[in-house]
């Protein structure tokens, strides 16, 4: 294989341009068996490899800086940069990260897994560079979606004034995650079907020079116009049409279920796990039960919005249902600033509007949850989907800090249900009430059923006594108040020792009563939280009952980054699992 001579840019330069198309075909099928064993970004990854190649071909990397944003699609790029074995060696498919690490490589300069973020980061560099007096090419990749967000922006309108060398490949493929949304793609549509000429040019307009590649999966011209662009003295932007998932058949013909995959069958498409439904039988998640609950609510109830920032998987939305709901579903692209501030205003102007997000993305709109919607008291329900130690595990996708961030803001309410019925009775109360916004932390674990709910979320910061002990109390916090049930099963089988057992369901402030009552019969209190430790609902109980004579162990995660983990070792590494707190309490009341 012409791959197998690869161990850095240098050699790719050494094989003659009319092998390459040869080498994308093996790196192609390398990705593809690598993608079906491991999982990943499948679409995005298959859509770029001509164009990673053409990159190191012409450019040389690191002394040329090449800035992938996501980075989700920069697999061709950690192959040919010295990892390829990351790739083909399937007893080291775990040794590299999905994203650029500058840990792993010279070649790579940034962690990035956010998106937009590229342009602002790339125009760093470019004026380090220059303060420097250097001259060497500052190469950003955009796509997939990432030009609906808003810093992307920033960064072309600060890049346009530099008037320096900046070159952009926006790599178009017509996507995002699902379909592209926002009026910005009209003028890209305008742009390609004019092979490159419209009577308008968004990049022209910013302070760029524009060139257009319609065959962005041909390495040749890409080259060709890559070699053209190289050393140029000023910011141009390089657009290419692509095709994402191409060499995959079921990747090309689904491109929003094939973004990313889980394992999956290289010749059926199945994935590894794939369970085919019995008749009458129902695959449920959390995913699945707010879709069906709201696409009924925007049936019954005009005033009901359905919001996404590009990842209507969520709300369990597809192309159909999306249709169904017309007006009353709204994808922002990747804009969650845009996302709040509009549910802010549905909320403002008498509409129920739902937001719903993965965690790890919401982060970006911190500043609207604050200012818009917060301060402004308006009733709009945001939905934290795949938070804490059970959802993404890269260290660019972490999701540990909600319970700090989310937990903190005056006048918002968040709630951590346990149960499906909990978590539906929050829903029910969040569109009922009309007097403050309500966020929930949808639970990351398998779906659970319990009793019904008869909670009135009316009265707020009201904890949940399931049973009554003394000595200890162990409050546990969604995802962990089973875990929390099972320290106190522990502690009665080993100890004969009753444990209070608390659900909070709120997790924006505390029950003074009920905390109050426990220093009535309780020598200890254990908190439980599947979030950052620090900051978080642990430390406002500690407060509260710091001047009375009980104790407090709050047990959370710890403050740092970590990548690529295994839950159930970051658990135990956090003291997070039955044996370590059941010894722990025992050591506390000298049992």
């Amino acid at each position: 294989m012409l791959l197998d001579s690869i161990n850095s840019p240098a050699d790719l330069k050494k094989i003659p341009e009319e092998q390459l198309d040869a080498l994308a075909e093996e790196i192609r099928q390398v990705l593809i068996t690598k993608l079906a064993a491991h999982g990943g970004h499948v679409g995005p990854n298959l859509g770029t490899v001509e164009l990673e190649i053409a990159l190191h071909y012409v450019f040389d990397s690191p002394t040329d800086r090449i800035v992938f944003d996501v980075s989700h699609q920069s697999y061709t790029h950690k192959i040919l940069t010295g990892r390829r074995e990351a790739f083909t060696d399937p007893s080291k498919y775990n040794e590299d990260s999905g994203f650029t690490n500058p840990d792993e490589s010279v070649h790579d300069w940034f962690n990035i897994g956010h998106t937009s973020t590229s342009l602002s980061l790339g125009a760093g560099l470019a004026r380090a560079r220059d303060i420097a007096g250097d001259h060497y090419n500052v190469i950003n990749v955009i796509g997939d979606g990432s030009m609906s967000g808003g810093e992307a922006y920033e960064g072309f309108d600060v890049i346009g004034e530099m008037g320096t060398n900046f070159i952009t490949i926006f790599n178009d493929n017509g996507m995002s995650i699902a379909e592209n949304h926002g009026g910005i793609y009209k003028n890209f549509a305008a742009l390609r079907e004019g092979n490159g000429k419209a009577d308008t040019n968004l990049f022209t307009a910013m302070g760029f020079d524009y060139r257009f590649v319609r065959e962005g999966n041909n390495v040749h011209e890409l080259i060709k116009a890559l070699r053209e662009l190289k050393d140029i003295d000023h910011p141009v932007v390089l657009h290419i049409v692509t095709e994402k998932g191409l060499g995959y058949a079921p990747a090309m013909l689904h491109k929003e279920h094939w973004h990313w995959q889980k394992p999956f069958d290289e010749s059926t498409g199945l994935t590894i796990h794939h369970h085919e439904l019995l008749p009458g039988e129902k695959f449920e998640s959390w995913s699945s039960v707010t879709g069906d609950w709201l696409m009924n609510k925007i049936k019954t109830d005009p005033r009901f919005v359905a919001l996404t920032s590009a990842t209507p998987d969520v709300l369990h939305f597809d192309e159909q249902r999306r249709k169904e709901a017309g007006l009353h579903y709204v994808d922002v692209g990747i804009a969650e600033e845009t996302a709040v501030a509009m549910a802010s205003g549905l909320a403002k102007n008498g509409a129920i509007p739902v937001y719903a997000f993965e965690g790890t993305f919401v982060q970006r709109a911190y500043d609207q949850i604050i200012q818009d919607l917060c301060i402004n008291s308006n009733p709009a329900v945001l939905l934290d989907f795949e938070s804490g130690a059970y959802g993404m595990n890269d260290v660019t996708h972490l999701s540990f800090h909600d319970i700090v961030m989310m937990g903190n803001i005056p006048n918002l309410v968040y709630l951590a249900p346990t149960t499906k019925q909990e978590y539906l009775a929050m829903l029910e109360w969040a569109t009922t009430q009309r007097e403050r916004p309500v966020a929930i932390r949808v639970p990351a674990t398998r779906i659970v059923e319990g009793e019904e709910d008869t909670t009135d979320y009316n009265e707020l910061n009201k904890f949940d006594m399931v049973r009554k002990g003394k000595d200890v109390a162990i409050i546990g916090v969604g995802d962990f108040y089973k875990l929390g049930e099972q320290v106190a099963d522990q502690l009665h089988e080993q100890f004969g020792l009753d444990a209070t057992l608390i659900n909070p369901k709120f997790i924006s402030d505390i029950d003074e009563s009920m905390l109050e009552q426990l220093t009535n019969d309780h020598r200890l209190v254990v908190t439980l939280e599947d979030g950052q430790l620090q900051g978080g609902f642990g430390e406002h109980v500690a407060r509260f009952l710091g001047p009375t004579d009980v104790r407090v162990r709050s047990y959370g995660l710890e403050r740092r980054f970590v990548d690529r983990y295994n839950p159930a070792e970051l658990l135990e590494a956090n003291r997070l699992t039955v044996p370590q707190i059941t010894e722990d309490i025992q050591a506390l009341l000298s049992l």
